[in-house]
């Protein structure tokens, strides 16, 4: 049976929530450097070296090592509290970045600023899922209370505000790059990064309560990877970041290759601010499908937008189809983040969310090297094609497990130390 949502309330009651805008302001900062990373680490290693491939492989090492140490965050932020992860990573990741930037104005050998890549990415502040987990906190199912209509919208307005932080970012980046100093866009992303990440930190109040480690000492405590739908999500989430990885690297070497390379943050915003558009509208419609249907029929329509990308030519054609593809982001994202909530215990959420965050790295770091090579070797044309394939194999992925997507309800376990639940039919 589908889940029927018909009086889902909006975002002016959603942002009435009591205590909401204290996290909402200095989370939106300091999750605002996150967009400006890997097009900041593209455009300098390339300015330095001369090469795509070159500076996709550094971004990719970025990625890989925050997709491997964001869950282990989300974990530590889950039993010892958010300030307690947030305070010491943001000042790790500010001196990180640091040295990264230094050893690329230095002409450093490729191998160095892999090295320096390594805690660069580590040290990314998981904000996004940090504020999810704050939004389930206040709104999500208790043993007191059912889930609040308004995660559906909080979980929209978080798409909304992820994607927003994609339209300035990149193109703040790519400004600062290009009119100031090549590495002005790395920078000013390291002093955002530790200005919105001690602002967020203090907000202490809204933090999901910390569990009792001393009563849970003889529990064991899962991953909330063992949860199957995690699993799957965390598998399809890699698409996602392949069409944001594909569509950095591969609109950078196009604008280049043309003459243009202003254009760049003009088609990455574009394409951003389809999925922006898409997020605002999720949000506001009363959905009678469920998540997981949603979510199927989003990733079918990001494959189909994607496959015409590298047959495109022209920046008007190029930006129209990076709409389309922006459009499609939003529908498969927040259906995935709501479907979390709903499969994940409270004590895990944090976890999770950073889960799929890191998947999007991963996704990311992978598909800015392979089209950072494709574009070095075969044109800026063929590192479309990225996006297209991350997307299939995602799709394929989603529809041949789509059963392992069905949230639970109290009185079955699904995962040893994680939760007791039995699942109930969400389509």
């Amino acid at each position: 049976m589908a889940s029927t949502v018909t009086d889902r309330p909006g975002y002016g009651q959603l942002l009435r929530t009591p205590g909401a805008w204290t996290f909402l302001l200095s989370g939106f900062a300091a999750r605002q450097p996150f967009a400006m990373l890997t097009i900041g680490i593209v455009l300098l290693v390339q300015h330095t070296t001369g090469s795509y491939g070159s500076a996709g492989a550094v971004a990719a090492v970025t990625g890989v090592s925050m997709a491997l140490f964001a869950p282990q965050t989300g974990k530590l932020a889950d039993r010892f509290g958010q300030r307690a992860v947030l305070l010491p990573g943001v000042l790790a990741h500010g001196a990180s970045v640091s040295v990264l930037t230094a050893l690329a104005l230095a002409g450093a050998p490729l191998w160095a600023l892999f090295v320096a890549a390594v805690p660069t990415g580590a040290s990314v502040p998981q904000v996004g899922p940090m504020v999810r987990a704050r939004w389930a906190a206040l709104l999500g199912a208790t043993p007191e209370r059912e889930a609040s209509p308004l995660m559906a919208t909080a979980a929209a307005f978080e798409s909304v505000t992820d994607e927003f932080t994609f339209v300035i970012g990149p193109v703040l980046a790519t400004a600062l790059c290009t009119g100031v100093h090549p590495a002005a866009g790395l920078i000013t992303e390291a002093a955002l990064t530790l200005i919105g990440g001690l602002l967020f930190a203090t907000q202490h109040r809204t933090q999901p309560a910390v569990r009792d480690t001393a009563s849970d000492a003889s529990r064991p405590r899962a991953s909330a990877l063992a949860v199957p739908g995690v699993r799957v999500l965390a598998v399809a989430f890699l698409g996602i970041g392949a069409v944001f990885g594909g569509m950095q690297v591969s609109l950078t070497a196009f604008a280049e290759e043309i003459g243009r390379p202003g254009a760049n943050g003009l088609l990455y915003g574009v394409f951003a601010a389809g999925n922006m558009l898409a997020g605002i509208a999720c949000g506001a419609i009363a959905w009678k499908s469920g998540p997981r249907r949603r979510l199927i029929v989003g990733y079918a329509a990001l494959t189909l937008t994607a496959s015409g990308l590298w047959a495109v030519h022209s920046v008007p054609l190029l930006a129209g189809l990076g709409l389309l593809v922006g459009l499609s982001i939003a529908p498969a994202l927040i259906s995935g983040y709501t479907l979390v909530d709903a499969l994940v215990p409270a004590s895990a959420r944090t976890e999770a969310f950073t889960w799929l965050t890191g998947s999007v790295a991963l996704g990311q770091a992978a598909a800015v090297t392979v089209a950072g090579r494709l574009a070095d070797a075969h044109g800026a044309s063929t590192g479309f094609v990225v996006p297209l394939v991350g997307t299939v194999l995602a799709l394929i992925t989603l529809v041949g497990l789509r059963s392992r997507l069905v949230p639970a309800a109290p009185g079955r376990t699904v995962a040893r130390g994680v939760g007791h639940r039995k699942p109930v039919t969400v389509d």
